[in-house]
């Protein structure tokens, strides 16, 4: 169950308890009961997700750069945790037995900005950039910068023998750049809404609790990563339901993880 909370955040970096299958589904149905108890929120900050997702693909329409969409495909989940802050607000005043009210939630997500919220936001949009930066490289490394004009008009290109090793390699180090970044968010940016840390302790603590539970919190990685892949279809809408529903579960998952 669900640790009862305080009205203001407490300090240092909670104890943590073996995280289980159960404790993980138990954590999914009390972010998809979240999500039905206050919808409106939850569409509001999965439709602000949407509406990146539609805009970066109009882009790279657009430009006829449609290569880069594949990049974003691959690393648009990586900063989904950023965008769960306003969830975890909705859900923390929810565990406490408030009312919700739209003043409440923003005026909570406003008031992160002066405590540790942005200094992890920078890491992840460091890493982000990091990783199209990658995501480049390899694309000329294996298809040449001359194709790059073409990828948008023959989608034939990535099935060749190099478009196939391309995006095997994007995958490989795509998928080390979402561990990382995972496993030092996964309960890390939870901690930082909940408790008066600094953002490298919360990394820190994040870090140690997945290597402790290896199996299972990989199971939970690899669960919001196939269901941040499927939302993003058709056109990123699938993500105002799942977005939300995750954001509210990462938030119980790490008040069930605590002792």
């Amino acid at each position: 169950m669900d640790q009862p909370l305080a009205a203001a955040p407490k300090h240092g970096v909670p104890e943590f308890r073996p995280v289980t299958g159960e404790m993980i589904r138990n954590s999914v149905l009390q972010g998809w009961r979240d999500f039905r108890t206050a919808p409106q929120y939850g569409l509001f900050f999965g439709g602000f997700y949407v509406v990146c997702g539609l805009a970066l693909w109009q882009l790279t329409v657009i430009t006829g750069q449609s290569y880069w969409l594949l990049l974003a495909a691959f690393g648009f989940p990586l900063i989904g945790p950023f965008a769960a802050v306003g969830l975890y607000e909705v859900s923390r005043l929810l565990q406490r037995g408030e009312a919700l009210s739209w003043s409440k939630v923003l005026t909570g997500v406003w008031q992160e900005k002066d405590r540790q919220i942005p200094s992890l936001a920078a890491i992840i949009i460091f890493l982000f950039i990091v990783w199209v930066f990658i995501g480049h490289v390899i694309f000329a490394l294996f298809m040449g910068l001359s194709v790059m004009t073409n990828v948008s008009t023959s989608v034939a290109v990535f099935l060749t023998a190099n478009g196939l090793m391309m995006i095997g390699a994007e995958v490989v180090i795509g998928g080390l750049v979402a561990f990382i970044l995972y496993a030092i968010t996964v309960v890390g940016m939870p901690m930082l809404v909940d408790r008066d840390v600094d953002f490298v302790t919360a990394m820190i603590a994040s870090f140690s609790l997945v290597l402790r539970n290896p199996r299972p919190m990989l199971v939970w990685g690899a669960f919001v990563t196939v269901a941040l892949s499927v939302g993003m279809f058709p056109y990123f809408f699938g993500l105002l339901v799942v977005l939300p529903v995750l954001g509210h579960a990462t938030w119980h998952l790490y008040r069930n993880a605590m002792v």
